[in-house]
């Protein structure tokens, strides 16, 4: 992070302001290794390697930290010359291709696949994961001049309040332990005006029944992360010659091997070696997480509703539900 960072900070307990305590290791304005002090509680929080910290890397989020330190490039645009996240992220936000002088915040980065994305229009994009995965956000990205990555609690965000101009959210809700709580604590941070644009699987009524990721999982959570990915990749290993025959059937082979537990991303152009890298990563994505919790559009109105959003659309979308809204404009606006 640089000095000039802090003006994005607050501390997560009080929202009070943040100082430099000390820096051990710096390289002109970018502090490597520091500690930064809240003005008014004395909360201290470490600089680690470049990335202000506010929790601890044990916690929940544990084999998201693993699965995108083994992943680290798998899925960025810039290692498959696909252009499957600069797609996600453009048809899913809605925004335009140029942000400057906006400030973004992203919230569940993973290892910043859609960071890239963000920094691509010129905004000042703010990054934050709950998990080790920031480390290798902060590889890929954490030299740009306009990216922070901040490793951070979304129920007790790091953040100055009202003060993003825009908020994304894709691919984290449905992983935390109270999805209307996550949901509900993103809306404070956008300025009036700000939008919001997050996603969520989708739950219903069928869905548990077909989708096989759920009769195992109750196993395969409690399996320590370094030994559930090994057991990931022997299993899509074996399993490999008889996906690759069944991934050629019309219109369901993809399907039918994602319900054989191997992520088959054929459907999205992805192929060769990197077909199984990604097999190997979203086996590993749907075994792995401790919590999996899909919702309704319904749900999901409601909720985006309850927290003073206007503007609210929700409908299915890229990774089962999308949902945007509207930080309502001050009433003394002009």
């Amino acid at each position: 992070m640089r000095e000039t960072d802090l003006t994005h900070l607050a501390c997560p307990v009080c929202m009070g302001d943040l100082i430099i305590g000390s820096v051990e290791d710096r390289d002109g304005p970018v502090l490597w290794n520091a500690r930064l002090e809240c003005h008014t509680c004395g909360g201290v929080y470490p600089v680690v390697r470049g990335i202000p910290r506010f929790v601890p890397n044990d916690n929940y989020a544990s084999s998201f930290g693993l699965e995108w330190t083994m992943h680290a490039r798998t899925q960025y645009d810039s290692y498959t010359g696909l252009k499957l996240s600069e797609r996600r992220f453009f048809e899913e936000t809605r925004w335009p291709r140029r942000l400057a002088g906006q400030v973004v915040l992203e919230v569940g980065s993973g290892s910043g696949r859609f960071t890239e994305q963000a920094a691509s229009t010129s905004a000042f994009v703010v990054s934050m994961d709950y998990s080790a995965a920031v480390e290798a956000n902060f590889a890929s990205n954490g030299a740009r001049p306009n990216v922070l990555v901040v490793q951070g609690d979304v129920y007790h965000m790091p953040f100055r309040r009202a003060h993003f101009d825009k908020l994304f959210c894709f691919g984290m809700l449905q992983h935390t332990p109270d999805v209307c709580g996550a949901l509900s604590a993103l809306p404070p941070m956008l300025k009036p005006g700000g939008e919001l644009v997050v996603d969520v699987y989708r739950k219903n009524l069928i869905g548990p029944l077909l989708q096989t990721k759920y009769y195992v999982r109750p196993l395969t959570r409690k399996v320590a992360p370094e030994r559930l990915y090994r057991l990931t990749r022997k299993w899509v290993d074996a399993m490999w010659p008889l996906s690759r025959a069944i991934g050629r059937i019309p219109g369901i082979g993809h399907s039918i091997n994602w319900r054989l537990l191997v992520a088959d991303y054929g459907f999205a152009g992805v192929k060769g070696d990197l077909l199984k890298e990604w097999a190997y990563l979203d086996t590993f994505d749907m075994l792995s997480p401790r919590y999996d919790s899909p919702q309704t559009i319904a749900t999901m109105r409601k909720w985006l509703g309850a927290a003073g959003l206007t503007d609210v659309e929700v409908g299915k979308g890229y990774n089962g539900i999308e949902a945007r809204g509207k930080n309502p404009p001050r009433a003394d606006a002009c």
